[in-house]
């Protein structure tokens, strides 16, 4: 029979791929953990877009399977964090009703947004406002969009949120947000950790249009009936702010001090840095945002397809892997990685770019495509495998360069996401990276992190740094490879090279 004593905390992750709840105790064990699965449609090329009630509808099955698996009664848990894919575009009309889908932050519809903030804010005063430039990710350029596309649907808007504080809509019946995914929204005066009445007035975005803002670990709300009716959790459960997933999965890794960095491959890639006082990159290469620690900011890199990058070979090329896969019960993921093992460093000489969903760090260039580069008939499918980790890997070192140069220290990097399952991408980090890589043991992501959050917004510890003191423990790491370095160093410097060559290119793509 389960062990019904102490303090229950649940994370709830609403990703893009599908929503994750990890219910843990006090001690940071994981007591039972649930994912559903769900699609995004692309009804237009550049075009991405979800339904938020199937992430209602999701969360409130994972939510159930948790409790059930758990064994533990609904009153056990005594604080809900959230987190989720940060950026996405949720409108409501003044009945709560979601006016359209969401629009995803992969989203790259709103170029002409962008340049229109460009000339009439400028990306300096831009940077000034929000501590971050123009980006077709952002929410507020996905907002114009639909100012200038979908007028009825303008009229409509009564509140503007994100995916994560949807969800805290249906369980509380509360606007609000958190100041790390608040930052993103491109309307957040950073520094101060408020919306920016500026931004707004120079978007014409009402304020009242946004929900209200909080630190993490504040408590934005209690479960209501309707929602306890609908996911088992007990009436009046407080929920914290939570966190945008980068913010949320730092804290699930300790990214909570001074020079520990970590490096988190997922759909996209991250690399994400701890800043005590708010640093901003002038040219707007680095995201700065709120961090998930009361009063501290982090810097962060992305490369828009990192995961996605393998995850899109996977699909497309490994049928009959992914059928043995099932058939012997291995991931299809392991396979590959095993092929490509076989391939030394550099993959001869075969170079991949992960521009597959443009890039942000460190080009902001939406039109930005993927290539493989050096290909000869000497190269067989493991050497593709391979080039593709480099090329994430690359894309990330990207990112550390910039982090360095805002003389943020690196003193420890720890890997996280699918990528982090992989001993092969976790060497070749290592190695690109010059220094050893550790992951937590406890690999459960963002979802993770929020309930982390939950915990100390219920009093259960005196702070995150406490929590991830406490509760987070590392591997003993993988060590690089010196005799590695010089073959990386040349392939990495050609991967630079040849983005610079190939963008005159992708802009006359573009007006195919």
């Amino acid at each position: 029979m389960a062990d019904h004593r102490g303090k229950g905390f649940i994370g709830i992750d609403v990703g893009t791929s599908g929503v994750k709840v990890v219910l843990i105790d006090e001690t940071g064990r994981t007591l039972a953990e649930s994912t559903r699965e769900y699609s995004y449609q692309q009804p237009r090329p550049l075009f991405v877009e979800q339904d938020p009630e199937v992430w209602w509808q999701n969360t409130c099955l994972a939510l159930r399977d948790v409790l059930d698996k758990s064994g533990v009664p609904a009153a056990f848990v005594q604080g809900i964090g959230l987190t989720g894919q940060m950026h996405s575009l949720v409108l409501l009309d003044e009945t709560g009703r979601v006016i359209r889908p969401a629009i995803l932050w992969s989203d790259q519809r709103t170029q002409a947004e962008c340049d229109w903030i460009e000339r009439e804010i400028g990306t300096d005063e831009t940077i000034r406002l929000v501590a971050n430039p123009p980006l077709t990710n952002f929410t507020a350029t996905k907002l114009l969009w639909v100012a200038n596309h979908e007028p009825d649907n303008y009229a409509q808007i009564d509140k503007v949120l994100l995916p994560k504080d949807y969800i805290r809509y249906r369980l509380t019946g509360e606007f609000a947000t958190d100041v790390s995914d608040a930052s993103g929204t491109l309307l957040l005066d950073v520094e101060h950790r408020q919306w920016s009445k500026m931004m707004c007035d120079a978007l014409s975005v009402p304020t009242t249009w946004l929900p209200a803002v909080y630190e993490s670990v504040e408590v934005t709300g209690k479960i209501t009936a309707e929602a306890a009716n609908q996911t088992g959790l007990a009436v009046g459960t407080r929920v914290v702010a939570g966190a945008g997933d980068q913010a949320a999965g730092a804290v699930g890794n300790g990214i909570v001090r001074s020079g520990v960095v970590s490096s988190t491959i997922g759909t996209s890639g991250v690399v994400f840095a701890y800043a005590e006082g708010i640093v901003k990159d002038p040219l707007g290469r680095l995201h700065t945002f709120c961090h998930a620690v009361p009063g501290a900011w982090h810097v962060m890199g992305v490369t828009q397809a990192a995961g996605g990058s393998l995850q899109w070979f996977r699909n497309e090329f490994t049928q009959l892997e992914q059928m043995t896969a099932q058939l012997i019960g291995r991931d299809t993921y392991e396979l590959l990685t095993m092929e490509a093992e076989q391939i030394a460093p550099g993959s001869e000489g075969l170079v991949y770019l992960p521009y597959l969903m443009g890039e942000r760090t460190p080009h902001l260039d939406p039109l930005a495509r993927g290539v493989f580069f050096g290909m000869t008939g000497r190269h067989q499918r493991a050497h593709f495998i391979r080039a593709i980790l480099e090329g994430v890997t690359f894309s990330l070192q990207d990112c550390l360069k910039l982090i360095e140069g805002l003389n943020l220290p690196v003193e420890q990097i720890r890997v996280s996401g699918g990528g982090a399952r992989s001993h092969l991408w976790k060497s070749i980090q290592a190695d690109v990276f010059q220094q050893p890589v550790y992951a937590v043991q406890s690999n459960q992501g963002p979802a993770f992190g929020a309930a982390l959050l939950a915990g100390v917004g219920t009093g259960a510890f005196e702070s995150v740094q406490e929590a991830c003191d406490t509760l987070i423990q590392t591997d003993e790491g993988i060590r690089p490879e010196p005799s590695h370095f010089p073959v990386y160093e040349k392939a990495y410097k050609l991967y630079v090279s040849l983005y610079e060559a190939l963008k005159p290119h992708f802009q006359e793509m573009a007006t195919w």
